[in-house]
């Protein structure tokens, strides 16, 4: 795998984060921890479909990773990975700086019950994405498979594009995967948002050029199709215009 300079160390950064957390974190706790219940009940006492997500390897997710950097000191942050597979694959893959954030403390926990020794290389975040504070430009690739479509409303879905530019780097790249124009319109008992790229890049802003996007046809464990688009963008700096 080839390298360059090494980036920090992703529990380097968790601990200057956690110096930087101030006050200001409290202003949206109390939707955070009514979000932060409702996952944990979704993972405590599972409706019929709340593993839907669920698929046993992210083929897709893992090769767009390669496509944004072949480096394996990375900084890459695997947004609402809970439990997914795809941190074990990064490791076997060569990636030695990965980081998942999940909302759900039973979710990480059983991705570190699974990989035992191996979650002692892992970043471990549990928090909202709407409230992220991780040090300026600290992430070389931000993933998110399935999270952003729950974010219905506007300033949800702002805040989660500040915490996007503010810790990742200009040059940076930012995988989001989202349900499809043709993806359901509810997941899990909540309402979503459907995108193609066009709207996503449009939703993100100018910043982010389009890099690549592919749509994905997920079976679900109970064997419903579901349409995910997946976009991968560079993140530019802030007032350059931006050329694909």
């Amino acid at each position: 795998m080839r390298q360059r300079s090494v980036r920090p160390r992703i529990k380097q950064i968790l601990r200057l984060s956690a110096t930087r957390r101030t006050k200001s974190q409290d202003d949206n706790r109390e939707n955070t921890m009514n979000a932060r219940d409702y996952w944990e009940a979704i993972y405590h006492n599972p409706a019929a479909d709340a593993g839907s997500w669920y698929r046993p390897h992210l083929e897709t997710s893992l090769e767009m990773i390669r496509g944004a950097t072949g480096n394996s000191q990375a900084a890459i942050l695997d947004v609402g990975g809970g439990e997914s597979t795809l941190v074990d694959d990064l490791i076997a893959a060569g990636y030695e700086n990965v980081a998942v954030l999940d909302i759900s403390d039973t979710a990480l926990e059983r991705a570190k019950r699974r990989l035992g020794s191996a979650a002692e290389r892992v970043g471990w975040i549990s928090g909202d994405v709407t409230d992220l504070l991780l040090p300026q430009h600290s992430i070389d690739v931000w993933h998110d498979r399935a999270v952003f479509h729950f974010l219905t409303a506007a300033e949800e879905r702002a805040a989660y594009v500040r915490g996007l530019l503010a810790c990742v780097r200009p040059g940076g790249h930012a995988i989001v995967a989202a349900f499809g124009p043709d993806g359901p319109e509810r997941c899990s008992g909540l309402p979503v948002v459907r995108y193609d790229c066009a709207a996503l890049q449009c939703e993100l802003g100018a910043r982010f050029v389009a890099m690549e996007s592919r749509e994905e046809i997920h079976r679900t464990p109970g064997g419903k199709a579901q349409q995910f688009v997946y976009c991968r963008f560079r993140v530019g700096a802030s007032g350059v215009a931006q050329k694909a």
